[in-house]
């Protein structure tokens, strides 16, 4: 626990450092890293399974996904959408689908296909909801560092209130330590802590971004969280393994970091779409 408490604050240490001395290019590269990093651990869970996925190319493809929401008006002015991360998406299915035909073997393709898909989707298809917040939404760092510390504190959240009033078991098979105890516990201390950002850091975020309507997103926020934390369970499970990887002490891999991300970026993005109009 002890750890896992100083690898937050050190994590948190290098958002806040990060966006302070390269603003939101330092933002964007930060979170395009957190994916890659993140899509490489899922591909190496792949591989355990006994499977050969296209990674390399995965990840290079998964880097634009990422930072084409940034740089795509920049670079192609006239046709952005060339770049968008949808277009890029298609583009992987197509080279994915060439590459399968003559790199695998018969008895595998379909499964190196769909995981190989499957990742560039699932991972850095949906954290680029976070660039796309961070660019096309006022206040828009100030925003993703709302949505990450949502996300984040419901699973600590959980963890305390599970290990405090725990009883029952929320998904025994999945993850057996989860408790129903816990998720509410989470979901009321994320609410807690949107209501509190929006409060005291008032004059950074936009003004109908009260902490009632904070509190409020939070909740449906942090209850995707613990599904997409029961999601990246799922996957370590059927790749036999306990931690995504071990690059966080404390915590585990880069996918044991972002796994709450995965399902709240989008869910964020529409909630501020809704709520600002971006």
């Amino acid at each position: 626990m002890r750890q896992r408490i100083l690898s937050t604050f050190g994590l948190w240490a290098v958002v806040i450092g990060c966006i302070h001395f390269f603003g939101v290019t330092g933002g964007v590269w930060l979170i395009s890293a957190v994916g890659v990093l993140t899509l490489r651990e899922f591909y190496q869970m792949v591989h355990r399974m006994g499977l050969d996925p296209f990674d390399k190319v995965g990840m290079t493809l998964g880097a634009l996904i990422m930072l084409a929401p940034f740089y795509a008006t920049r670079l192609l002015p006239a046709a952005p959408e060339l770049a968008a991360p949808g277009t890029i998406l298609a583009a992987a299915v197509v080279v994915f689908a060439l590459r399968v035909i003559g790199e695998r073997r018969p008895d595998n393709r379909v499964e190196t296909l769909a995981w190989s898909l499957f990742g560039v989707l699932y991972v850095p298809f949906m954290l680029s909801f976070l660039v796309r917040i961070t660019v096309e939404a006022r206040s828009g760092l100030m925003l993703v560092i709302w949505l990450i510390a949502v996300s984040k504190f419901c699973d600590v959240g959980a963890l305390l209130s599970g290990l405090a009033f725990g009883r029952h078991k929320m998904a025994p098979v999945i993850s057996p330590k989860k408790t129903w105890e816990g998720a509410v516990g989470g979901v009321l201390i994320s609410a807690g802590v949107g209501a509190a950002l929006a409060h005291f850091l008032a004059h950074l975020y936009p003004p109908e971004f009260t902490p009632l309507r904070a509190a409020l997103i939070a909740v449906p926020i942090a209850m995707l969280a613990i599904v997409s934390d029961l999601i990246e369970s799922v996957i370590k499970r059927r790749a036999d393994t306990k931690d995504a990887g071990h690059a966080i002490p404390g915590i585990g891999g880069m996918f044991d970091l972002s796994d709450s991300l995965i399902l709240t970026a989008p869910a964020g993005y529409i909630a501020f779409a809704l709520l600002h109009g971006l």
